[in-house]
């Protein structure tokens, strides 16, 4: 459960940093900004890789955390990164990680609680 605990640590930074990206930015910026843009793709891929490496019984004991989609967005960057859609990055940093980090932290909580009752 510990590497659990850390994957999920991981997964609430990216997606921090993810929204740190695109505050200030429009879509315009984010996409003249090339190393803004890269930084955005670097911290998606985290956050998908890290949920991919979860115990299964994690995101099953969770099932309302949509654990698929930062799997299937770091997918689809890392195997189609020529023909990512930016205006999806920008609006899902803006408008979806802001929630699914509030989530991610219920986790946390909820195994931590876990661990000190062990």
């Amino acid at each position: 459960m510990r590497r659990d605990l850390l994957l999920l640590g991981e997964m609430i930074e990216a997606a921090e940093r993810a929204q740190q990206l695109v505050v200030g930015a429009d879509l315009a910026t984010l996409t003249a900004d090339l190393q803004r843009r890269e930084a955005l793709l670097w911290n998606f891929t985290v956050l998908g890789e890290a949920a991919a490496q979860l115990d299964d019984r994690v995101m099953g004991r969770f099932p309302e955390v949509p654990w698929s989609r930062p799997i299937g967005l770091r997918n689809r960057i890392v195997h189609g990164y020529w023909s990512i859609d930016m205006e999806v990055l920008h609006t899902t940093s803006t408008d979806l990680l802001p929630g699914f980090v509030e989530q991610l932290r219920r986790v946390v909580e909820a195994l931590g609680a876990d661990e000190d009752a062990d």
